[in-house]
């Protein structure tokens, strides 16, 4: 049996956090790969916003003291020097309806159940001193699971910035039982930018039609677990691809991407749009997109961000080859939306169940299979050659008008952020 993905995933299963030495180190891999195929890459630089971390705490300090474990959401800010006694405020969903006859809680730090745009900037219209969003379940804790660090998007600090902090649902359970009022709150970090890397790889089609099909993956871990599943996975089954038409060449061109930093917010793969401006628009008419494949268990399932046709693309081919996949019509919360908002139409392909894991310590080998993976890349070979050798592509250019407002509400688009007036 062919086991060259699973074992590159193997070899990628560390903690590869976008902008460190780690991802670098996975870049080079990645490049040697394509090198020792007889192929050739490139490595595309851009910056991603980082911070370190000089101080975070966060104690009960009336009616009773408590020490609460915690750590910062981000790129949120932070708080004066030697930190602030805050009232504590549960708002669980954070709607509005949860601050009724509350208008100012500049003295105030609020927790929410879960941290969302609409929630973060009712925050910043009321003037919270800091939030805090709670993770996990009641039972888990430092001893069995690990925060995952999240920073604070963009589109998200337009409304302004608020401290925020993280802790887990049993010390919030705890907080709201205890009926906590006061709370002592330290957080200092310095922001910084960090440099991240796409891996870039062309093969060229047999026929000069200017038109090209973009293959991409993920490349990057979260802090937490080795990341084998959410991405080594999409990222070994895309060098097989690569593998496979280095030498088959289609008529299409096939631009591979390995995109970095994609758990941070999409990155890699908004780099390379802003980058290569002229290919998304002109020439890229296919977007192919690879997050977490062979899993032992399945089942298959293939994101369709475009119109019908798209749809009845995906549908017909797997109908074809007799294939059960779930389709599912909307964004794909990866890789392939930032081709997709360019007006690519996009295919995200996928694996999983609910037996695996993602974003934790817990996302390991265990539940892949060599047989799968193969299975998924001869898959995945299949999908892309009827695209990439058809007479005509099978999809219309561009985005139909209600994908264009599922993407805006990602992206976040069709929020007004909120202004502070000077």
């Amino acid at each position: 049996m062919n086991t060259y993905q699973y074992d590159l995933v193997q070899r990628m299963s560390y903690v590869r956090w976008g902008g460190t030495d780690e991802e670098l180190q996975t870049a080079k891999l990645l490049q040697a790969e394509i090198e020792k195929f007889g192929g050739e890459s490139t490595l595309e630089e851009f910056e991603i916003p980082a911070f370190e971390l000089e101080k975070c705490s966060m104690k009960v300090v009336a009616p009773y003291e408590m020490e609460i474990e915690t750590v910062p959401y981000g790129l949120s800010g932070q708080l004066p020097e030697g930190g602030v006694d805050l009232k504590f405020m549960y708002a669980q969903n954070g709607e509005e309806q949860d601050y009724y006859g509350i208008d100012d809680l500049s003295d105030t730090v609020v927790m929410i159940n879960e941290f969302n745009y609409d929630a973060y900037k009712l925050l910043c219209q009321k003037n919270a001193a800091a939030f805090i969003v709670l993770q996990g379940k009641w039972y888990q804790d430092s001893e069995n699971w690990d925060f995952l660090e999240r920073n604070l998007r963009a589109h998200f600090a337009e409304n302004g910035k608020i401290p925020g902090f993280m802790i887990w649902a049993k010390d919030a359970t705890e907080l709201v039982r205890n009926h906590a009022e006061v709370l002592h709150l330290e957080l200092r970090e310095k922001e910084k930018m960090n440099k991240s890397h796409n891996v870039v790889a062309t093969i060229k089609g047999t026929e000069d039609n200017g038109e090209s099909i973009v293959i991409t993956a993920h490349y990057d871990s979260v802090r937490i677990g080795t990341g084998s599943w959410d991405n080594a996975t999409g990222s070994a089954t895309i060098m097989y691809i690569y593998q496979h038409f280095l030498k088959n060449p289609p008529k299409r061109t096939l631009r591979f991407v390995w995109c970095g930093s994609e758990e941070q917010g999409l990155f890699g793969s908004k780099a390379y749009v802003e980058q290569h401006p002229d290919l998304v628009a002109n020439e890229i008419k296919m977007c192919f997109n690879f997050d977490m494949c062979g899993t032992v268990l399945g089942p298959n399932s293939v994101f369709v961000t475009g119109g019908e046709n798209l749809k009845a693309f995906a549908e017909q081919y797997n109908r074809e080859i007799g294939k059960s996949v779930a389709i599912r019509h909307g964004v794909h919360s990866s890789d392939s939306s930032p081709f997709a908002d360019k007006g690519v139409p996009s295919l995200g392909l996928s694996r999983g169940s609910r037996t695996a894991d993602i974003h934790t310590r817990m996302d390991l080998m265990f539940p892949l299979s060599a047989e799968q993976l193969v299975k998924d890349g001869e898959w995945a070979i299949g999908f892309i050659s009827r695209a990439a050798n058809a007479v005509r592509l099978p999809v219309d250019p561009g985005m139909p008008d209600d994908m264009k407002k599922q993407l805006d509400k990602y992206f976040a688009r069709d929020k007004v952020p909120f202004k502070k007036e000077k």
